[in-house]
């Protein structure tokens, strides 16, 4: 126990980032070690190259795209809370009963709609609050390849956007793509469980 308070000492603004993030101090020391591990050359922060490292991400058709969630605004390194900020979008949510939320307080990162928004931003590649169709199209190719055709891709990209496109503006924006999947259980297919 001791060698686990000491490593938290060494985490710096812990409390702030365990409040930020609600991971538990347990959960942060493991995040910094493997931080730590993902840091080859001990710079400090973490660069694209150093989460390429991560099989997962490796092997998952948007992984490029969840690397480049860690790096907002064209920033080139991520620092110790920028990394469990992204990841804490993939914290479960636990029961923790009816409690009632503290309006002043900001909106859990690991929340049903935060989930949503960091889901719509891998889609949203321009940015500017839509998924236009060529956007559905990308990532369709990159999550089913040569599966399909290019004919059957573009057949279920119009279908998708025209399905979800309530405003016939020809995109999907962020309340159309939650509404679009207001039945599925975000809270649980966007969880990692290797936090325990």
């Amino acid at each position: 126990m001791g060698s686990c308070s000491s490593h938290a000492a060494s985490i710096p603004d812990l409390d702030d980032i365990r409040r930020e993030t609600g991971f538990s101090q347990a959960n942060l020391v493991r995040l910094h070690h493997r931080f730590r591990a993902l840091d080859c050359n001990k710079k400090g922060y973490l660069c694209r190259m150093d989460l390429q490292q991560i099989g997962a991400l490796a092997v998952n058709p948007l992984g490029d795209r969840i690397i480049d969630s860690f790096f907002p605004d064209g920033s080139h390194s991520v620092d110790f809370r920028g990394f469990v900020r992204v990841l804490a979008h993939f914290r479960p949510v636990e029961d923790e009963g009816t409690g009632i939320r503290d309006p002043k307080e900001p909106e859990p990162l690991n929340s049903r709609m935060n989930k949503l928004r960091f889901a719509f931003q891998l889609y949203d590649l321009d940015r500017d609050g839509k998924i236009s169709r060529h956007e559905m199209l990308q990532v369709l190719r990159l999550m089913l390849g040569v599966q399909v055709t290019e004919e059957q891709l573009e057949s279920i990209a119009d279908r998708t956007v025209q399905e979800a496109d309530e405003d016939g503006d020809g995109a999907v924006s962020f309340l159309e793509f939650a509404k679009t999947l207001e039945k599925m259980n975000v809270e649980q297919k966007m969880s990692i469980r290797i936090l325990k």
